[in-house]
C-alpha cells in the first residue's frame, strides 16, 4: 500500500519511472536500518492510515504525503537535529520535482513541527502531528509495544539516563493544554493518551 501511494504521488510530478523507483528504494533503505524499531515503515503505514481518515479535511494532500515519507528519513537516537536533516532532504527532493516554493516550505514546516508537536495556525500541520502522535492514544498493548521499541532505539543509554529523559518527554505531552490539536483526533485519543503516558511514567519511576 505504501509503495503504491508513493508511486502514485510521485507520478503527479514526474514521468521518470526510474527516478521514482530510486526514490522509493531510498525511502525503504533508510526506514529499514537495523536500529529502527519504531521509526520504520510500519510507523509510516500507521501514519498513512490515520491521515487517510481525515483526507477530506486536508488542503494539500500531496504535500502531507511527501511529509509522511520524509519526516523520519533521518533518524539517529544520538542526534538532536533529525527533523531538520529530514526536512532538508525533503526540500531537495521536492525541488528536484519542480514543486512550487510555498508548497516546499509547507512540507518542511510539517516535518519540523514533529519536533515539538505544538499547535499550528495551519490545519494540515495539526492533522499531521496529531496522526503522528495517535499511537499515544492506542490500547495499552499497542502502546506498550511502541514504548518498548522506542527504548530499543535508545539502547545506547543506560536506564538511569534513559528513564530520566523519557519521563521529561512524557511530561511534556501530559502538560500540554491538548496533545491533539484537531477535534477529530482529540475526541478519539486525548483521554487515553494521557492515561497511557501516566502509566508509562509510573513504570519508569519505580
Amino acid at each position: 500500500m505504501l509503495k503504491q501511494a508513493f508511486i502514485t504521488l510521485l507520478s503527479n510530478y514526474t514521468t521518470d519511472v526510474g527516478y521514482i523507483k530510486s526514490l522509493w528504494d531510498d525511502v525503504v533503505k533508510y526506514h529499514s536500518k537495523k536500529n529502527r524499531y519504531y521509526h520504520n515503515l510500519s510507523h509510516l503505514e500507521h501514519l498513512y492510515h490515520k491521515l487517510t481518515e481525515v483526507k477530506n479535511e486536508i488542503k494539500d494532500w500531496d504535500i502531507v504525503l511527501f511529509a509522511l515519507f520524509y519526516h523520519d528519513y533521518i533518524y539517529n537516537a544520538l542526534k538532536q537535529d533529525n527533523e531538520e536533516q529530514s526536512a532538508k532532504k525533503a526540500v531537495g527532493i521536492l525541488s528536484s520535482l519542480s514543486i512550487e516554493d510555498n508548497r516546499i516550505t509547507l512540507c518542511s514546516d510539517i516535518i519540523l513541527a514533529t519536533k515539538g508537536h505544538h499547535i499550528s495556525e495551519n490545519k494540515d500541520i495539526n492533522y499531521f502531528t496529531d496522526a503522528d502522535l495517535s499511537i499515544l492514544g492506542s490500547d495499552w498493548k499497542n502502546y506498550e509495544e511502541y514504548f518498548k521499541n522506542v527504548r530499543k532505539e535508545y539502547k545506547y543509554y543506560p536506564d538511569f539516563m534513559y528513564n530520566k529523559g523519557r519521563i521529561k518527554v512524557l511530561n511534556h505531552f501530559i502538560n500540554m493544554p491538548a496533545i491533539f490539536k484537531s477535534e477529530y483526533f482529540y475526541k478519539r485519543f486525548e483521554a487515553k493518551a494521557k492515561e497511557n503516558l501516566q502509566q508509562e511514567i509510573d513504570l519508569l519511576a519505580k
